[in-house]
């Protein structure tokens, strides 16, 4: 059994396309087995797209999927330049064609395993990271963060309260000496560490 945070899952493909609409942006998005929320955009993804304030500068969504969050970025804020990353190559296939597919010019999908293709400094990176992945996979991810922030950029994470959205919270405040919840919705925080200059 293949989780969607599995390099190559072996899932037998079952492509479709899916509708998603925010502030007015209506996006098709091609989505596939082996991947999070294939069936429709997540309630946490939802909730963190419509928290986020205006992005400008370069954007890093880690943990991309299928690129609704990035793609919603750039579509949304087009002053920014968005790079989608993600360990699953079946993922960021489908990153690279819904980039395609929205006609959206200001975003790109590589895969990388958390950090490991990065090369650039961001002004904000955001995730809906693979919670079910545990801590050995997510924390690495907030400590690696900071250092591809730059001074005054700012991390935005999605966590269900019952999923361990304290002790994210907790952890970041540790790695950024800050953290506050923006919003919560339904079980859902969105947390935010700023790297002080």
């Amino acid at each position: 059994m293949n989780h969607y945070y599995t390099q190559n899952p072996d899932t037998p493909h079952d492509i479709g396309i899916i509708e998603y609409e925010v502030k007015g942006i209506k996006l098709q998005l091609t989505t596939d087995s082996g991947v999070f929320s294939k069936k429709k955009v997540d309630y946490g993804s939802n909730l963190l797209i419509n928290s986020l304030p205006p992005a400008s500068g370069n954007v890093l969504d880690i943990g991309c999927g299928y690129g609704v969050i990035g793609i919603s970025l750039a579509k949304l804020n087009p002053g920014s330049y968005v790079t989608m990353i993600d360990i699953n190559e079946r993922a960021v296939d489908l990153a690279e064609k819904n980039i395609k597919l929205n006609k959206v010019t200001n975003a790109k999908a590589m895969q990388s395993d958390g950090f490991s293709s990065v090369t650039d400094k961001f002004d904000m990176i955001v995730s809906n990271p693979p919670i079910r992945a545990g801590k050995k996979v997510i924390y690495p991810i907030f400590e690696n963060s900071i250092n591809y922030l730059n001074p005054g950029g700012a991390i935005f994470i999605v966590i269900q309260k019952k999923q361990g959205a304290n002790s994210a919270f907790s952890k970041l405040e540790e790695i950024y000496g800050n953290c506050d919840v923006i919003n919560k919705s339904g079980g859902y925080w969105i947390i935010r560490s700023i790297k002080k200059s």
